[in-house]
């Protein structure tokens, strides 16, 4: 998650990142499953968010940006964390 949240959304630095690496012992982006386990966790919290846009207008134009994100492979910083 880290990884994903450093990588796409830039919500950890890169010292908070490398921090991570140099604590763990090994960078999981380096890992050749990296890109699939980061694209399955990232279409895993649109389909959450999908469920919480239902009652709330903030949350259902956030679900919005992401899925067009996805569609057209575009930036995720601009992701909200919720």
């Amino acid at each position: 998650m880290t990884a994903l949240y450093y990588e796409r959304y830039g919500w950890h630095t890169a010292a908070e990142y490398r921090g991570l690496v140099e604590s763990y012992g090994f960078d999981v982006m380096a890992w050749s499953g990296y890109p699939v386990m980061r694209d399955v966790r990232e279409l895993l919290m649109v389909v959450w968010l999908a469920d919480k846009s239902r009652s709330d207008e903030s949350v259902s134009a956030e679900l919005v940006k992401r899925v067009l994100a996805l569609k057209t492979d575009s930036s995720r910083r601009d992701w909200q964390p919720l």
